[in-house]
């Protein structure tokens, strides 16, 4: 199905990117792309869907599995920026990936508030990709619990455990 950009969900066979307006821009939560083993497809649902900048929270391991190994190098093909910070399923971001957060939320911010697109994956779309997400729209000057109701909407999954909620919450 597909929807204006006002955050409505878009899909591509089973590979869908669940989408909220944010800062003046889109944020969005997705599955990792190749998960449902079609990831030439999904990669180019998301290059249709002309984000700025991906963010992928999944490990090395996640995303050789599902054939997404070379994801950074084909979204950068395609101009769009990409960001790795590994996280482990259902856990929330290790120090030193946490330090990494801090440039690429940034960058992330910039884009929206410039009116653009970023997207944030794992392995689901659900726990780590609705924990950076939910970080995100707090750094934006979001309340908290406003903020999760709204990405829980679209997302009823969004944010899977207390710790990921308390990382999210630091923002």
């Amino acid at each position: 199905m597909a929807a204006a950009d006002d955050g409505a969900e878009l899909s591509a066979g089973t590979f869908v990117i669940h989408a909220l307006p944010v800062a003046g821009g889109i944020l969005a939560i997705a599955p990792l792309p190749g998960r449902g083993g079609r990831y030439r497809d999904d990669l180019a649902h998301i290059c249709d869907w002309r984000p700025a900048l991906v963010l992928s929270l999944t490990t090395e391991a996640e995303l050789k599995a599902s054939g997404a190994q070379d994801i950074g190098a084909h979204l950068q093909d395609s101009g769009t920026r990409w960001a790795h910070l590994p996280v482990g399923d259902y856990a929330h971001p290790e120090p030193e990936v946490e330090e990494a957060w801090h440039g690429t939320s940034r960058s992330a911010l910039a884009a929206l508030q410039g009116g653009g697109r970023v997207l944030i994956h794992c392995k689901g779309g659900c726990g780590r990709s609705g924990m950076a997400a939910l970080r995100l729209m707090v750094e934006a000057g979001e309340d908290a619990d406003a903020a999760l109701e709204r990405l829980r909407a679209v997302r009823p999954c969004a944010v899977e455990t207390d710790a990921q909620l308390q990382w999210a919450l630091k923002g």
